[in-house]
């Protein structure tokens, strides 16, 4: 929604490889390392915290400003300019000119698609809560049933991982342009409260060691577990834009290459990044990386 006061702008983002944004410690449970997820529903989620960073620093690395992502050491803070895009949108505690606040606001990115294997192939689940918190509603399922395109598999029943259920109608997904139609004729509904038990029975775990720098090898009792989002997990969040100061600096010489004429061009120039720079922890085992799929004005 665009008005006077605010912008509000939706990316949908797609993993393009296993993201593990943890909880800060280990817990006792099916894995040594949990990822963070929603309180209420226990769905996993990428924290808008997590997102901010990333954007921030990826844009600063854009605009050849690496202090103005807390990365210049403790002597080259935030500059706080005004004329800075990157201070302007994400804003600065400290600088030159002192602190000040930013003009946009990052939520988390929220489950749409997940991607679950199945005897007929891949599919992606979603609910009816899901979907109507994406902004599509109208869409039910029986509490114990799910719903699926009879082009996906002319049987009566389908599996989820280890969850075999019967059909409760021939249901389409939503016909949206932003979904390839590859995905889209490959969608499942199931129900709410079927779909948290899905996901969960269904993240990617993997095992690890951590290595001993003395000897090369395995270090002894260091065996751990840890959880991610999947591949081809599709997510959605929202940013909104409040340029409350309306003097984004679009003479700033990078903004005028890049073509930034707001703060809202600052952060998507950051979420790009991400595609090939990735988010949260194992970076270098191979975890992180999303892709901004589209965004648009709601």
């Amino acid at each position: 929604m665009s008005n006077n006061l605010y912008t509000q702008r939706r990316f949908l983002l797609m993993t393009l490889d296993p993201v593990h944004i943890g909880t800060g410690g280990y817990r006792l449970g099916r894995v040594d390392l949990s990822i963070v997820r929603e309180p209420g529903t226990n769905l996993p989620k990428i924290p808008g915290t997590s997102l901010a960073g990333a954007a921030r620093s990826y844009a600063a690395m854009r605009y050849e400003k690496p202090q103005c992502a807390g990365q210049g050491g403790i002597n080259q803070p935030h500059c706080g300019q005004p004329t800075c895009p990157i201070c302007y949108t994400f804003g600065s505690v400290r600088g030159t000119a002192g602190g000040s606040a930013g003009t946009i606001s990052i939520g988390d990115a929220r489950l749409l698609l997940f991607p679950v294997h199945s005897l007929a192939g891949p599919v992606w689940v979603t609910s009816p809560s899901t979907l109507a918190d994406f902004g599509i509603e109208d869409h039910q399922v029986s509490e114990n049933k799910a719903g699926w395109n009879s082009a996906l598999t002319r049987q009566n029943r389908l599996n989820l991982g280890w969850l075999m259920l019967e059909k409760d109608s021939d249901w389409s997904a939503p016909d949206d342009p932003r979904v390839p139609k590859e995905i889209k004729s490959r969608i499942v509904l199931v129900s709410d409260k079927l779909f948290s038990q899905i996901v969960n029975s269904n993240l990617e775990v993997r095992t690890s060691v951590s290595i001993d720098p003395r000897t090369g090898a395995a270090a002894e009792g260091a065996l751990f577990t840890y959880e991610a989002l999947p591949r081809a997990t599709w997510l959605w969040l929202d940013v909104v834009e409040d340029d409350y100061r309306n003097g984004f600096p679009a003479s700033d010489p990078k903004a005028q290459q890049f073509q930034h004429k707001r703060p809202l061009d600052v952060v998507r120039a950051g979420l790009e990044l991400a595609e090939y720079l990735g988010i949260g922890g194992m970076g270098t085992r191979g975890f992180g990386r999303i892709k901004v799929m589209a965004d648009w004005e709601v």
